[in-house]
């Protein structure tokens, strides 16, 4: 057995005490003997170490009293008195928890795929497509201004194990000298183009970069309601973000830079309560509704554009072959009123299905913001035969 050096430099072998002047052998040798016997040794004081002081003089001794007599030792009784009786324990059943159950559904059977997250993408076929969630909440609060958003996985693609294409960004631009603007933007991949889920996180990370640099023109422009300038921004981000993607498709090796092809949409909302403009700005397809009073305007944009660029097969405009954006000035906003940007996941059957729009106007059009659990739960409503991916923010006006 190999033998140990000592503190002190001597070797010292099992069995074998080291010098009195090794501090940590005295601590192992007492916490030996306690857990050895099970009784606590009492500390040994170092010969070095000072006795302790005391707190200060002891008081002058008094004389001491007689000390009284003894009283006269009783026996104990045989039993002692029953305790006082303590509350007594409740054996109620627990209550169940509230659960919301399966999304709602519109008409009398539910679709044909499962409600709940499927199959999974493995790491090793594609590491960005594994890696993207199921489904993506958010939220932000800034005075009168609420939002909820959320994107969920379509049926189908849970199905198929593939992967969400769409994506979602909620953030903040702009600095307290310049002026501060909510960024709320909505992303969706391509169903043919074998990259677009990379595509439509890249757009949103590159759009809340790009625009965060000019928020103040942004913010001038929505001000003075100056839609020449507000587009002329909008382009400048838009053909910005378009390279960047391309280049990323080069970067990774990919000829066709359309195979990372994606929608944006993008709602610019001041955080001056002064301004009341709101900024939109778009490339490709999906919805921009406003719930008022409790009643449906659908497609408050009208965005399409016959001369759109950047045209691939689904027929829709599409980064990074479009350069320039459809963009509008939305207002003024009035307290009350529900801006729901969204992309065609949710845009088509809003509105194409009664059933959905009664069940959201009721969740979003009375006056209470959910929370971002019973948010998701609400935007997961239910139609037959739409099934692809669903992405959807939310503002709330609510009264200063």
């Amino acid at each position: 057995m190999m033998q140990q050096q000592g503190m002190g430099g001597a070797a010292t072998g099992p069995g074998e005490a080291g010098g009195s002047d090794d501090p940590l052998r005295d601590t192992w040798s007492s916490v030996e003997a306690v857990v050895s016997t099970g009784h606590h040794q009492p500390p040994q004081q170092s010969p070095h170490q000072s006795p302790p002081q005391l707190p200060g003089p002891l008081p002058p001794q008094q004389p001491h009293a007689a000390a009284p007599p003894r009283a006269a030792l009783t026996p104990a009784p045989l039993s002692a008195p029953a305790p006082e009786p303590g509350p007594v324990a409740s054996h109620a059943a627990p209550q169940p928890v509230p659960q919301l159950g399966d999304p709602r559904h519109s008409g009398r059977r539910p679709p044909s795929y499962a409600p709940v997250p499927q199959g999974l993408r493995s790491a090793g076929e594609d590491p960005a497509a594994a890696v993207l969630p199921d489904i993506v909440v958010d939220g932000a609060a800034y005075g009168p201004l609420t939002v909820r958003a959320a994107s969920v996985r379509g049926d189908s693609h849970r199905y198929l194990g593939e992967p969400r294409q769409d994506a979602l960004c909620v953030t903040r631009i702009g600095g307290p000298d310049s002026g501060e603007l909510l960024l709320l933007a909505v992303a969706d991949g391509v169903g043919s183009a074998a990259r677009s889920h990379v595509g439509s996180n890249e757009v949103c990370r590159h759009s809340a970069v790009y625009l965060d640099r000019v928020a103040g023109e942004l913010l001038g422009a929505l001000r003075s309601a100056d839609l020449a300038a507000f587009t002329a921004l909008a382009d400048e981000a838009v053909g910005s973000i378009a390279v960047l993607l391309a280049d990323l498709a080069h970067r990774e090796g990919q000829h066709r830079p359309e195979a990372y092809a994606t929608t944006l949409r993008i709602l610019l909302v001041p955080l001056d309560p002064a301004v009341r403009t709101r900024g939109f700005m778009a490339v490709g397809d999906g919805g921009t509704a406003l719930l008022r009073s409790g009643a449906w305007h659908l497609d408050i944009t009208q965005e399409e554009d016959p001369e759109a660029s950047g045209m691939i097969d689904t027929r829709t405009a599409a980064l990074p072959l479009a350069r320039t954006a459809v963009t509008r000035l939305l207002g003024p906003a009035v307290p009350g009123d529900v801006l729901v940007l969204s992309t065609d996941g949710l845009s088509t059957p809003l509105s194409g299905d009664q059933g959905m729009r009664d069940f959201l106007g009721e969740a979003w059009g009375t006056g209470t913001v959910p929370g971002p659990a019973d948010f998701l739960w609400q935007s997961q409503f239910r139609v037959k035969s739409y099934d692809d991916d669903r992405s959807v923010v939310v503002l709330w006006e609510c009264p200063a």
